[in-house]
Formats: structure tokens, sequence, C-alpha cells
């Protein structure tokens, strides 16, 4: 009598298939992480004297002062913004804004040019204007951005507008605020895009590498717009789910029927 042994290889090649799926699905942890190929080590700041210019459509709030209060009264202008939940008035410093031209219109000094300049030059040619015409004695100008923001966009828990009171914020800092990025976001092509003297500057970032720490697009200007894009397994899944999700396990199935009838 010839005995035959029934080897049940369906479960064994089920598992192998499984394998292979999750095997493919996997994903590299070193595109997932920020600056993974650096080191405990100290990176020198060259980029803390780097300072936007001032654009078109710029918001400033100026304010001048000196030791003569009354004298000094003239050439700040303010509103009275009323609040009626907190029951007070608050007075603050008008804004001023930079018009097509580049030109703010300041008072007793008229049209001064601002863009294309740094906040410390317009401050020196403010002063200077002072001066020469014997306005005020020790002129203390004080200039700063009243709609300092930046734009995050694309792969991130939560696209956002980042309002910058202190004037100062990094990429980082400004994916942070929109929540960081998604599972699904390309790391090492972020793109920034950057408005200058009328130009559009985009700049790729790779936010796996440790140069970025070092980079003159570290710190974001005001207007800067963080666009994240997505990774390939996002597109696909996007555009391919409801396509190739039926036929992959209708696939599976047969495989599995086909080889539970070839070990019977």
């Amino acid at each position: 009598m010839k005995l035959t042994c029934k080897r049940n290889n369906g479960p064994w090649l089920f598992t192998m298939l499984l394998f292979v799926v999750v095997l493919a699905s996997c994903t590299n942890m070193k595109k997932v992480a920020y600056i993974n190929n650096i080191s405990d080590t100290e990176i020198k700041n060259a980029i803390t004297t780097l300072e936007p210019v001032i654009q078109k459509n710029d918001l400033l709030s100026i304010t001048i002062s000196s030791p003569n209060a009354t004298a000094s009264q003239p050439f700040n202008t303010v509103v009275t913004v009323s609040s009626s939940t907190l029951g007070y008035t608050a007075t603050q410093a008008a804004g001023y804004l930079v018009d097509q031209d580049g030109y703010i219109d300041l008072p007793m000094l008229g049209r001064i040019k601002a863009a294309g300049l740094t906040k410390l030059a317009l401050k020196d040619n403010i002063t200077k204007v002072i001066v020469d015409n014997k306005y005020l004695l020790y002129p203390v100008v004080n200039v700063r951005y009243l709609n300092f923001k930046v734009t995050v966009l694309g792969e991130v828990a939560k696209p956002t507008v980042v309002n910058v009171p202190d004037e100062k914020i990094n990429i980082l800092e400004a994916l942070g605020f929109a929540g960081d990025l998604t599972i699904y976001a390309r790391r090492d092509n972020v793109a920034l895009i950057r408005e200058e003297q009328g130009k559009r500057i985009v700049k790729r970032i790779d936010l796996n590498s440790g140069n970025l720490l070092s980079s003159p697009f570290y710190y974001l200007q005001s207007g800067d717009i963080i666009y994240v894009e997505p990774n390939k397994a996002k597109v696909s899944a996007a555009s391919n789910t409801r396509g190739w999700l039926p036929v992959v396990l209708s696939g599976l199935g047969l495989v599995v029927i086909l080889a539970d009838r070839l070990t019977n």
C-alpha cells in the first residue's frame, strides 16, 4: 500500500505574501527624521546679521521720540482703538504702508524711500532727515514690522499663517506652528518661496540634511511661503486606492485558493 503525505502550504504561502507586502510598505526612517546626518556638535551661527529688506505693501510701525516729548508729538500719528469687551480705550501707533513705488509718507518728513532697505537703514535715513532739518535734538527712531508673517502649506497637520511679533522665526519653528509634517510629507524637497525686490525666489530645502542649520534660508523672512510636497506613497494612495485595492485583494485570494488546490 502506497502512503501519500499531504502538506498544507496555504498558510505558509499566505504568510510569505503578507511579509512581502509589509516589507514593501516600510518607510526608510532616515527619510522621516530631521537633520539625521549630524552628531553632537556646535554650529557657528553665521547668519545672525541677516536682516530682511522692506518690501512693497509691508506695514511698518515707526515711532520718533526725543528728550522733548512735546516737540516729538507731531512726528507720531496715533489712532484710538476702543475695546468694548475689556472696557477701556487703548492707543496704538498707526502703521505706515509701503506703497507701490516703495515709499512711505511720514508726518512732517514727507515721502521717504523704504522698499529695498533694511529696518536699520530706514531708521538711519529718517534720523538723518530729522537732524539735517534740525527738527529734533537727539532723536530716537524705532522701526518695526506690523505684518511679519509666514505661510505654511501642503503636507502638514494644520496649514496656517504664522504671525511673528518678534520678527524672528526659523523654518523648524514655522513647521511646528503648523503641527509638524505628516508621515506622507517629502522632507528632502521642501519649497521656500520668497519675494525680493519684485522677484520671486524658489529655494528647495532638504530637512534631512545637517546643512540646514547653517543655511541662509534657515531663518525666514516676512511673507515667506513654505510648501511641503506629498511623497510618492501619498500620491499613489490618493490616485490609485479605489482602483488597485479590489484587484490586489482578489489576486491574493486567488493565489491562496490555487496554492491550496495544488497542495491537495
